[in-house]
């Protein structure tokens, strides 16, 4: 019998060939700062490809110029955009992958000359004063989230994740550490749930594919959102259509995180299991035989991996070998 972690998997129209996923990871290689692909990402995400990942997100791609996280962040904010995106989703589609892309504004965290927003005028710790986003700045954002999902489907992804995890300015409007507003978007769960909501639409006004959210499931912070807040907010976002929850953690103030293999899978498992939508699991996930219990446990119906694909771009040929299962490789590799 096949592994479960290479059976494959279909969201909406999108089947991909197996469950590993490789999760976004910034690469801060656009060196001409204009958010262009080039040629590292060229390598580096075909080279996952080839190594039989069944589906590749691409880093943090941000919507609005100001959203980047620094000035070499790869983005979507413009027409201009597309050509490249469209290069790099062609040469992932030839070596047999399928490829997302995560949607982003760094919010608070955007380490940039320029006015950067947040919910509230709070610093992340060592970092630059935000301005507190008015109501055009947020249109501008919804719209910056609206415009580059059009720019993805028109490159050819296969998935959109929006990032809202990691204390990035989404993760910011969730949660009552970062936002302390008074009107429509904060002040209670539902106010501070609006921002995402209203980024969602928008990305479902022009796009019909499957749609992953990343969230910080675990803020490490007394008085930040409990897992039941969140798996209340993956009920919502199953109600407007999301299709999966990337479930991470951390990232919204600094925080002593004790870190063990699977230490976030309990997110995962806990979100599938009492929102009834399909999840993620990341964090530490390096063993084959781990990756398969918890896919075998239904405690994630996907498995991310990290940094164990730049330590090991060919994990998944290795993997499949200690679960005693073929992974079908590159004809010019297959003498080996």
């Amino acid at each position: 019998m096949s592994a479960t972690l290479f059976s494959p998997y279909t969201i909406k129209q999108v089947t991909l060939k197996n469950r590993i996923v490789m999760t976004p990871m910034c690469q801060y290689s656009s060196h001409n700062q204009d958010g262009k692909v080039e040629d590292w990402h060229r390598v580096h995400y075909t080279s996952r490809a080839v190594g039989g990942v069944g589906l590749i997100i691409v880093e943090a791609t941000a919507v609005l110029p100001e959203g980047r996280i620094t000035y070499r962040d790869l983005g979507i904010w413009s027409d201009e955009h597309v050509s490249g995106l469209k290069e790099l989703v062609d040469l992932v589609h030839q070596n047999g992958a399928k490829i997302g892309i995560q949607l982003a504004h760094a919010g608070r965290k955007a380490d940039l000359e320029e006015t950067i927003i947040a919910p509230s005028a709070i610093p992340f710790p060592g970092q630059k004063t935000p301005k507190a986003a008015d109501a055009e700045d947020i249109r501008r954002v919804v719209e910056g989230f609206r415009e580059g999902a059009r720019r993805a489907k028109e490159a050819g992804f296969d998935v959109i994740e929006i990032q809202g995890a990691h204390g990035f300015l989404l993760n910011e409007f969730l949660s009552p550490v970062t936002n302390h507003r008074e009107d429509e978007y904060g002040g209670n769960a539902d106010n501070r749930y609006r921002l995402l909501s209203e980024v969602i639409d928008a990305i479902n006004s022009v796009w019909s594919g499957p749609l992953f959210v990343r969230i910080s499931a675990n803020e490490y912070d007394p008085q930040g959102n409990s897992l039941e807040q969140y798996i209340d907010y993956s009920r919502r976002m199953k109600a407007q259509g999301v299709d999966l929850i990337d479930c991470t953690s951390g990232g919204l103030v600094p925080a002593q995180i004790h870190a063990y293999p699977g230490y976030q899978v309990n997110l995962a498992d806990q979100i599938r299991n009492q929102a009834d939508i399909a999840t993620g699991a990341v964090g530490m996930i390096t063993d084959p035989s781990h990756a398969e219990e918890v896919l075998c446990n239904g405690r994630a119906d996907l498995v991310f991996l990290g940094r164990e694909l730049l330590r090991h771009p060919y994990w998944a040929y290795d993997a499949a070998k200690a679960l005693n299962t073929t992974l079908e490789r590159p004809v010019q590799y297959q003498r080996a």
